[in-house]
């Protein structure tokens, strides 16, 4: 269990603000899928714990929010966040799936839109890497 830990350490440490964005919803859909499954097998105290670990991470997102940087995408995911947690707690204990249902299918649309945002930060980063070494040559012959 040790290398796991220290395996995690070492990814959250590497990676940049849009990874740790990723892996807070890595962690927040891996919670509401347990939480999911707890309710299944009507093991409430299970349920809540993972509910709570669910909670724990859209606070997170919630609180790394910049609103005056951000605009108005901040304030939007901003009210986003306060629904999720909001439907968290009305289906907590409910012995039904239905919040946890939508709070998933909610947090899949939002990581997959972090994800496209990542690859087009990765796609560009690429793209002016190109042009820079491309540069390079034709600075060297300009003389």
């Amino acid at each position: 269990m040790i290398g796991y830990q220290k395996y995690q350490a070492n990814q959250v440490e590497g990676a940049g603000p849009l990874g740790l964005i990723l892996l807070t919803y890595e962690a927040l859909y891996k919670s509401l899928a347990q939480a999911r499954l707890a309710i299944q097998a009507n093991d409430l105290q299970t349920e809540t714990a993972y509910t709570s670990r669910a909670l724990e991470a859209i606070i997170e997102l919630s609180s790394s929010l910049d609103q005056t940087k951000g605009g108005d995408i901040a304030i939007n995911l901003a009210h986003l966040y306060a629904y999720l947690a909001k439907r968290l707690g009305e289906g907590m204990c409910s012995c039904s799936t239905e919040a946890i249902d939508e709070v998933m299918a909610l947090t899949q649309s939002l990581r997959e839109g972090w994800l496209e945002l990542e690859r087009l930060q990765k796609t560009d980063s690429t793209a002016e890497i190109s042009q820079q070494q491309s540069a390079v040559p034709m600075i060297a012959y300009a003389g």
